[in-house]
């Protein structure tokens, strides 16, 4: 919380009034819309102050600028899985306030503890379970390393500095990051799903997969490269999640046309999210040469031909053999007469 002092804020039995206003931009942010809505509140506030509703607006607008020390920014944090994360409280300390007058803590939410310098000593009993002996700080940078983070560690965490004066402990710094955690996703892998030899006019069934990875990925994207020229293709992607471990298995199919003729380059793509960059296949090379289409032109016509000579050869026989037979007759029949 931070304290503004405003001598307008005046009337004959008011000399000056302390207004507190929270410090956070987005909290600051609301009150000024809601004022702004509030037609009847700013009709009440400007008479009050001696100002304009546009002089009390300004004011607000000011509340929203942070003051020194106090991070309004949400830092983004992200760490592997089941290594380490960097909570870093971004505190300068640049008035050099020993740490013996200071109680630092960081916490997720509102109600988790992680842990807590209280006055330079180690504080473990606001500590919320699951980070029992999972943090250790460096009191120098003011640094928080979290162990072994796991997916359910995902979140907001702010880190809060409280200085202890005369009075009550008084907070002169905060700062918030979110944390994501990123597991690396086995390199794709295309899979025949079929066993059979490939033949032109036929159709090519494939299949890539990739699996234990997190956060889910965005797509998964098939590249068909002949002669010169790529093309794209993104079918449905399957995605299932552990129920335990909570990483994710993708899985992408393909059915093409056999090609022919040309050499065929086929790859799978899969793109994540959040700029982590993009994993890609081996290359699965599909070539079948007009040679070989010959070869199965001939397998094919071969027996056909053969079939064909043979029952030509057997049709002639049995012609011949025919005609012998009435010549035989023809004979017979002049030696009888």
């Amino acid at each position: 919380m931070g304290s503004v002092f405003l001598p307008w804020l005046t009337q004959s039995a008011v000399t000056s009034l302390h207004i507190t206003f929270s410090v956070n931009q987005r909290s600051a942010m609301a009150c000024l819309i809601l004022l702004l809505k509030a037609g009847k509140l700013t009709e009440v506030l400007a008479p009050v102050c001696g100002k304009s509703v546009m002089e009390v607006c300004i004011f607000f607008l000011c509340a929203m600028i942070p003051l020194p020390g106090i991070a309004a920014s949400v830092h983004q944090v992200k760490a592997f899985l089941n290594h380490s994360a960097y909570l870093s409280c971004y505190f300068p300390n640049s008035q050099k306030i020993d740490v013996k007058d200071l109680i630092v803590f960081w916490q997720k939410g509102s109600q988790k503890v992680l842990h807590e310098v209280y006055y330079g000593q180690e504080k473990h009993e606001n500590l919320s379970p699951e980070y029992i002996n999972r943090t250790k700080v460096d009191k120098d940078k003011w640094i928080l390393q979290l162990l072994n983070a796991g997916i359910e560690d995902e979140g907001h965490y702010e880190c809060i500095v409280q200085h202890k004066k005369k009075g009550p402990p008084e907070v002169i710094h905060k700062s918030e990051c979110s944390l994501h955690i990123t597991a690396n996703y086995s390199q794709p892998e295309i899979e025949q799903l079929h066993t059979e030899e490939l033949k032109p006019n036929g159709y090519l069934n494939l299949s890539c997969s990739s699996t234990g990875g997190y956060p889910e990925p965005q797509e998964m994207t098939w590249l068909i490269s002949r002669e010169n020229t790529t093309h794209r293709r993104t079918p449905h992607m399957d995605v299932s999640q552990d129920a335990v471990t909570k990483l994710y298995n993708i899985t992408s199919k393909l059915n093409i046309p056999v090609p022919t003729n040309s050499l065929t380059n086929i790859s799978c793509l899969l793109r994540l999210r959040e700029q982590l960059g993009s994993l890609v296949s081996a290359t699965l090379v599909i070539e079948i040469q007009e040679k070989e289409m010959e070869e199965v032109k001939t397998n094919f016509f071969v027996p056909l031909i053969a079939v064909a000579v043979l029952v030509t050869l057997l049709l002639g026989f049995v012609i011949v053999k025919k005609n012998r037979n009435i010549l035989s007759t023809n004979q017979s029949v002049s030696l009888a007469v």
